[in-house]
């Protein structure tokens, strides 16, 4: 058993230590480059009007997105990679709830400008440096 004194200088050493590693770990990562990383030069007035439409629409009540939202529906990060600007453009546009697994995607009746928006939000999430993330599926099994 500790004594009161012990366990004070326990904890007090502990926070200290923890308090040092986390300067660390944070000088760490703004050193890290994540400007480079998420390529923020690139982001457009289009790219912040694709991320405003994405946040209104309520878009990761469904997907996820940077690894972040619900499970229901596909992830949405390297999504332009996947399966191309065609293909999310016709989906964006349906005027019908579309479906491909019996999961329906809500017709939200975006205009040309929107449809554009959110494709230049997608491309500039996908090209950015995500150390791996998300992991290649593994098609050999």
């Amino acid at each position: 058993m500790l004594s009161k004194n012990q366990a004070k200088l326990f904890f007090l050493g502990g926070t200290v230590v923890f308090f040092l590693i986390f300067l660390v770990l944070s000088a760490h990562t703004l050193s890290s480059g994540i400007p480079k990383k998420t390529h923020s030069e690139n982001v457009t007035a289009e790219v912040a009007a694709g991320k405003v439409l994405f946040d209104e629409n309520n878009c990761m009540g469904c997907h996820t997105i940077l690894g972040e939202g619900a499970y229901y529906a596909p992830e949405l990060t390297k999504v332009m990679d996947r399966r191309g600007e065609g293909f999310v453009k016709a989906v964006l546009s349906s005027k019908t709830p579309w479906t491909t697994t019996g999961r329906k995607m809500v017709a939200y009746d975006f205009t040309e400008e929107e449809v554009s928006n959110l494709i230049a939000f997608f491309t500039w999430i996908g090209q950015m440096d995500l150390n791996g993330f998300p992991p290649e599926p593994d098609l050999k099994k």
